[in-house]
């Protein structure tokens, strides 16, 4: 009886843990709208549309003779702007996720000890200077992160808060 309670009592202790980390999501995605700002703003999400083509040759050669045939095609989508504002502070982005929908993140500045009183004591949240980054969404939280080495083995990173999940239009 006492190992089915420790049975129990461990199995109740780790799902939550299992099931946390299930939720957790590393992808690649495209930053389509960044603003930052230290004081207050709205911030509007832009429309945006994206595209894939793929193609494809076929060649046979008969001595001095070359046969090709070719095909290429191409999927996309637009979304129009939507009525969707935020009123926020720091730096905001929208994230175009694989799948087509729009995440909305933002980052207040972070506290960092530096003895120089309550306005000193602040730093900015990093931002990525390039578009294809990395994120890793986890809860309400989206750790972005971006190569910042030319041999692409140093990363930055800095935690933003989500703040809405668009879905494809």
């Amino acid at each position: 009886m006492g190992g089915m309670k420790l049975h129990i009592c461990v199995t109740a202790l780790i799902f939550p843990i299992c099931a946390s980390l299930a939720s957790c999501q590393n992808m690649d995605v495209k930053i389509i709208q960044r603003q930052s700002a230290e004081t207050t703003y709205n911030y509007v999400v832009a429309g945006y549309s994206s595209s894939t083509s793929n193609g494809s040759v076929n060649c046979n050669a008969y001595g001095n003779t070359a046969n090709c045939s070719g095909s290429s095609t191409t999927q996309g989508y637009t979304a129009p702007a939507r009525e969707v504002s935020f009123n926020v502070i720091g730096a905001t982005y929208s994230l175009l996720l694989p799948d087509g929908r729009v995440v909305i993140v933002n980052c207040v500045s972070k506290f960092q000890e530096r003895m120089a009183g309550a306005a000193g004591n602040h730093r900015s949240c990093r931002m990525p200077l390039v578009d294809e980054i990395q994120a890793d969404f986890k809860g309400k939280k989206a750790k972005l992160s971006w190569v910042v080495s030319l041999d692409g083995k140093k990363r930055e990173s800095e935690t933003y808060s989500i703040l809405a999940v668009l879905p494809k239009k």
